[in-house]
């Protein structure tokens, strides 16, 4: 990507601080790795409307995790796919999303975790009020903050071919970028779920 394409994607999706919103993956105990499936065996290809190839055009890289979700980090995937119909993006924005917020924050809607914060981060993305995201009520916010990732996600040229994890580390600037592709299966999985739902 070239620099000036680079710069345009964080001027338009707010970030003003280039080194990253987040230091990385949260220490949940609950993360387990998984052996990466195809496409074809793992998603419920068998859902009306749901493409698997369109959820996973390239195959997942990597060994996968997986986590068990609550009510709480389903009802925020669920609102993350909301989000991504109403503002009529195909369902690999979707699995971008949610993979994205399942490396950020395990699909929970992070407050300021005192010591354990990196910097001002909050939310589903955890997202900075100081780089340009939006107030702190609006970062927590699951719809607000999905839109505002999906804004940044639209500025990368050329996402929808790209690997998971470039897509998201284009928007997200993680200090830890090739995280995001072990989030794959699960994202693509709870897409395939709830889509239609």
């Amino acid at each position: 990507m070239n620099s000036m394409l680079r710069k345009s994607v964080l001027g338009i999706a707010g970030l003003a601080f280039a080194g990253g919103m987040a230091a990385g993956p949260l220490n949940h105990a609950d993360t387990t790795p998984t052996t990466a499936l195809t496409p074809a065996a793992a998603v419920q290809a068998d859902k009306p409307g749901v493409d698997a190839k369109a959820l996973i055009p390239h195959g997942v890289q990597g060994t996968q995790s997986h986590i068990d979700l609550n009510d709480e980090q389903t009802g925020n995937a669920k609102a993350i796919i909301a989000a991504t119909k109403k503002a009529g993006l195909p369902e690999r924005a979707a699995v971008i999303s949610i993979a994205t917020s399942l490396q950020e924050s395990k699909l929970e809607n992070l407050g300021h975790l005192g010591d354990r914060n990196d910097h001002d981060s909050l939310g589903l993305f955890q997202q900075r009020p100081s780089s340009g995201w939006g107030s702190p009520e609006q970062i927590t916010d699951p719809a607000y903050s999905t839109t505002a990732f999906l804004k940044g996600l639209k500025q990368v040229d050329g996402w929808q071919d790209m690997p998971l994890t470039d897509a998201a580390q284009t928007v997200q600037v993680s200090a830890y970028p090739d995280a995001y592709a072990q989030w794959e299966q699960q994202a693509a999985d709870l897409v395939a779920q709830h889509w239609n739902n």
